[in-house]
């Protein structure tokens, strides 16, 4: 599947607001018939165009409050290096995102905590993990727009 089209969007726009609609629902918010709607859905998976379904997280809720940014440099750039970034980024259930970056940074972590303690515990893991040249954070102060949808 090379090409979105306005259908395909329409479906898609949907989903990404709420996974959780019915075909039916679905089929009618887009103006398809239910078997339309599923064959395009069943095609936008298997194109791996829609590559999951999740349920959306209060961080609050569930006691993870303080989202922290975490700016990370390194002096290597080997494979041996990456590889041990690597396999500790993904084994830090802490860490929600993490981006390798062009310019001044060499990786932006997005990290989510109980609090500045818990921050603490974690950059202490992360830094007996792995050398680094320069770590740094921000911790946000206010969330105002966050968002899991594409721009289609």
């Amino acid at each position: 599947m090379n090409y979105i089209d306005e259908m395909d969007s329409s479906i898609i726009r949907v989903l990404q607001g709420d996974a959780t609609v019915s075909m039916d629902e679905l089929a009618e918010r887009v103006n398809l018939s239910r078997n339309a709607c599923w064959r395009r859905v069943k095609a936008l998976q298997d194109a791996k165009v829609i590559t999951g379904k999740v349920a959306l997280v209060d961080p609050q809720k569930v006691g993870c409050g303080l989202q922290v940014l975490v700016m990370v440099r390194t002096n290597r750039h080997d494979a041996d290096w990456m590889a041990t970034f690597d396999k500790a980024v993904r084994s830090m259930l802490e860490i929600t995102a993490a981006l390798r970056m062009t310019g001044d940074l060499d990786y932006v972590l997005r990290v989510q905590v109980r609090d500045v303690a818990a921050y603490d515990a974690f950059y202490k893991r992360l830094t007996k993990a792995v050398a680094v040249s320069d770590i740094s954070a921000s911790f946000v102060m206010e969330e105002i727009k966050a968002t899991t949808a594409m721009p289609i």
